[in-house]
């Protein structure tokens, strides 16, 4: 098995694609008025299902966390600690919850975290040097 991509399940589609695209960088691969929208950061894929839809397909109702949700994170990586602090005021600008500004941990990682408008967990953070993904 090989994972494909990972996917939100969101209430207001309009607000998190425009959320995703034009403050996060994420790539629309469909039309914006789509029940599932597929956008791209970085080679992996990223759905957003319409809640509504999606109860509708499996027909069955769920449950959604509301406010900030610490169920998961998104991690993105930046490769210097500036663009850290240039990442979280841009996202914080742009309508991103700040839940945690930049700060220098302990064990040399610079990181922040945002929430995006439906409250989803976003890290931004950085080693300060360039990403050496897992195959490096």
């Amino acid at each position: 098995m090989r994972l494909d991509g990972f996917g939100l399940l969101v209430r207001d589609m309009g607000t998190m694609i425009r959320f995703y695209r034009d403050v996060l960088g994420f790539e629309i691969r469909e039309a914006e008025d789509a029940e599932n929208v597929y956008l791209k950061k970085d080679g992996t894929l990223f759905l957003l299902y319409g809640r509504k839809d999606f109860e509708k397909m499996t027909s069955r109702r769920y449950d959604y966390v509301k406010g900030l949700n610490g169920h998961f994170e998104i991690a993105l990586y930046v490769d210097t600690f500036d663009e850290v602090d240039a990442a979280f005021r841009h996202a914080a600008s742009h309508g991103a919850v700040p839940v945690l500004e930049p700060e220098t941990e302990p064990w040399g990682q610079r990181t922040c975290y945002i929430a995006d408008p439906e409250g989803n967990l976003i890290e931004i953070g950085s080693w300060n040097k360039p990403f050496e993904g897992k195959d490096a």
